[in-house]
């Protein structure tokens, strides 16, 4: 081999150790722009939980840590669901929580001494740097590396992921993500290999994914319906039947060692379609198998017969196991995903979570910015290529785009496929824009072979040039661009992502970097007020109220007062009895008579509501009124109208207006009870509803005032014992006036200077 030969080979495999050299640091700079991003909330506030749910997988954890995995597989909490109590070990998706608890005991061997919240609270910025490089190896399978980068970039910091994935939002989403695009990405590769390893790999990632998150399921029937389509496309080949076989039969065994799963993968309709495909791809191998032995006329009647009687049996066999009980019906939670109005109509406790509410349109631009229209082009240029792998992205974006529309969680789902087609998109515009040599028409490229003399081009004969080079080229973006036209594009890109970039950056910082827990307000001067309510009540739980005590609140702060306040809980955010909850709602609904016995039925101590009235808070008790009356009104219909809370003219009031049955209830008179001696005589004011209240306020004959918050956000009554019950009120709820007047006096002038955020 000459000099300049090995000269060559040398210049070659530098040039390759660079490329690989600046793609890792480019890798590890999105990851660490990705964690960065949302460190916002331990910046501006402290490093603490967010949410609701976070609060209940925070306090599983720590049971973890400290009783180890078999007590905690185990687990029966009798301080949750009073007197039913949970078994918490079997009713949970354990991925999170021995997540955490590995790397909690990896970094205390190695000596590392931190503490356990620390980690659940950087656990899910820690694996956004994770799902980045997943889908980075998941866009480079759908087209080249620098597609994959530019996907990696997005996913870091696109606010569709970031909302449920800021440091403190320790949910099972802040590992889940990771493990669909990861799994999705193991699947596209046993697919192209059409190996049984990368399939077993696929589906050791599935069980992580199964332990972690319901949204499995997901997983469960998108890989079946692609397989599906390409058997209907009749790109059916070995590879296909070898990576799904070694996939279903891997994963539904493995998925099934999860207490909270176990035999769901045979006997729920929502499995079905997997199981389906994988007896569908064994009829499909075997006929390709007959295809060999067989005339082809003989054949095709063999096949038609085969697939029909094939066909009506399975049909059969399916609504027979479904209506013998064998396989479980759909679920409401399916059912809710097709129809809209199901669940407020027949599971008004599905409809009543704002995250299980259809998304508004301005929502996909404020989560997603400039890749929302980006990401049909993505899909456009998958359509002109159409490998089988593109199909999957096809197909993941159609679903993923419907349900997002129908719920706004799923838009958790959608946001990794729209920056993997908006990364396709712009990585074919800057390749076509950012190339150094003007791509020449075949024509004239042929000509200048050749050596032939062409002739001027008319008008007419550049536009048929620009055509033919477009069809030669089957679509793919490419043309005749002079440097003007390249520096113009590539400038607008450029703008476009810096846009992106400072949009992802305020929508993280200002959006979804508040802890729930925590409240920000502005003062007139634009100076920032921290509102600590939640925790003062809590803590106030903690310290005042025997270990014992038992706490009815709406199923929302259930997990919160369990995890902050450590006390025993009627029901929380686990809603896994709707009556339990509706007995909580008929008891907020009802009388004071009728709410008593309940009370005492259930051996409740103290009663928390949440009351925004003062500071303009909307998320209280009162706005979620109707829910609790929807919900306890579908177990017990005769007792709990929701007619009743409403007005002649079909408002829902709180004022003079609002009907005596709203009056009376057990909520609104623990809401604004002693609420207008805040205000002078008559002028009281709810700014959350923005009308002015009673001149007197309601009375409690069956609880007493125990503790209100400093804004008035929390407030705690305790419940009376039965030899107190009808004293006079005024003995009943004797406090000390000198501090309560200095208290209240404070909050009311507060509250004309405040308003939440």
């Amino acid at each position: 081999m000459s000099s300049t030969g090995v000269q060559s080979i040398l210049k070659e495999e530098s040039t390759r150790n660079i490329r690989q050299l600046l793609k890792v640091v480019i890798l590890f700079t999105i990851a660490g722009a990705a964690v960065s991003s949302r460190l916002f909330s331990v910046i501006r506030f402290e490093s603490i939980i967010h949410e609701f749910d976070p609060w209940f997988n925070f306090r599983a954890s720590k049971y973890l840590v400290k009783n180890g995995l078999y007590n905690f597989w185990d687990w029966f909490d009798d301080r949750t669901w009073h007197p039913l109590g949970r078994v918490t070990g079997g009713t949970l998706y354990p991925g999170l929580m021995v997540t955490s608890g590995v790397i909690y005991h990896v970094l205390r061997f190695l000596t590392f001494p931190v503490d356990i919240r620390n980690v659940c609270v950087l656990l899910a910025p820690a694996f956004s740097g994770l799902t980045a490089y997943a889908t980075y190896l998941f866009t480079k399978e759908m087209k080249d590396e620098s597609a994959g980068l530019l996907a990696a970039a997005f996913i870091g910091i696109a606010p569709g992921y970031i909302s449920r994935s800021v440091a403190g939002s320790y949910d099972n989403e802040a590992i889940a993500i990771f493990l669909l695009m990861f799994t999705f990405y193991l699947w596209i590769k046993a697919l192209k290999v059409g190996s049984a390893y990368w399939g077993a790999l696929c589906a050791l990632f599935y069980f992580y994914m199964v332990a972690a998150w319901g949204g499995y399921v997901f997983i469960t029937n998108m890989i079946p319906l692609h397989a599906l389509v390409l058997m209907g496309m009749g790109r059916y080949s070995p590879r296909l039947y070898v990576a799904y076989t070694s996939w279903f039969a891997l994963g539904t065994l493995g998925s099934m060692q999860i207490p909270f799963v176990g035999f769901l993968p045979i006997r729920s309709s929502e499995h079905m379609s997997a199981l389906g495909v994988f007896g569908l791809i064994q009829i499909v191998a075997y006929v390709e198998f007959l295809r060999q032995y067989v005339p082809s006329r003989q054949f095709k009647t063999l096949v038609k017969s085969f697939f029909a009687i094939t066909l009506v049996g399975s049909m059969a066999v399916l609504v027979l196991l479904t209506l013998s009980g064998v396989i479980a019906p759909w679920s409401g939670r399916f059912y809710s995903l097709w129809d809209t109005g199901y669940a407020k109509i027949h599971i008004p406790i599905i409809a009543s979570v704002s995250e299980h509410q259809p998304t508004a349109w301005p929502s996909f631009f404020f989560d997603l910015e400039m890749l929302i229209w980006m990401f049909p082009a993505g899909i456009y240029m998958c359509f002109n290529t159409l490998e089988d792998h593109h199909v999957f992205v096809i197909i993941y974006g159609i679903l993923a785009s419907y349900f997002a529309g129908v719920m706004v969680r799923l838009m958790l789902t959608l946001t990794p496929v729209v920056c993997v087609a908006a990364a396709i998109a712009l990585s074919n515009i800057l390749d076509a824009y950012l190339s150094v040599k003007t791509p020449v028409a075949p024509d004239a490229q042929t000509a200048s072979i050749s050596g032939e003399v062409s002739e001027p081009d008319t008008p007419v004969k550049k536009v048929e040039k620009r055509r033919n080079l477009l069809d030669s080229t089957k679509g793919t973006i490419i043309g005749i661009y002079s440097g003007t036209s390249k520096l113009m594009v590539v400038g607008a890109f450029t703008i476009y992502l810096f846009v992106f970039v400072l949009h992802c950056t305020w929508v993280t910082s200002n959006a979804y970097s508040s802890p729930s827990v925590v409240l920000a307000s502005r003062a007139a001067d634009g100076s920032q007020h921290i509102i600590d309510d939640y925790r003062e009540a809590y803590y106030w739980l903690r310290k005042n109220t025997p270990e014992d005590a038992k706490i009815m609140s709406w199923w929302d702060y259930g997990y919160q007062i369990g995890g902050m306040a450590d006390r025993t809980t009627l029901v929380d955010n686990n809603t896994w009895n709707n009556t339990h909850i509706a007995t909580v709602g008929k008891a907020m609904s009802g009388r004071e008579e009728v709410s008593y016995p309940i009370l005492r039925q259930h051996d409740v101590d103290y009663v928390l509501v949440i009351f925004g009235g003062l500071l303009g808070y909307s998320g209280d008790d009162i706005n979620k009124f109707l829910w609790m009356i929807r919900i306890a009104e579908g177990v017990w219909p005769n007792e709990v109208k929701e007619s009743e809370f409403f007005t002649s003219r079909g408002e829902y009031r709180v004022d003079d207006q609002a009907t005596d049955v709203m009056k009376n209830s057990l909520l609104y008179k623990m809401s604004y009870y002693g609420f207008e001696r805040l205000f002078p005589s008559g002028q009281a004011t709810d700014r959350v509803r923005n009308v002015k209240l009673p001149a007197k306020g309601p009375e409690l004959n069956t609880l007493e005032e125990a503790f209100t918050s400093e804004n008035w956000i929390v407030r705690i009554y305790k419940v009376k014992p039965l030899d107190n019950i009808g004293r006079d009120h005024a003995a009943a709820s004797a406090f000390d006036t000198g501090k309560k007047k200095t208290k209240r006096g404070k909050a009311a002038k507060a509250a004309r200077k405040l308003r939440v955020v």
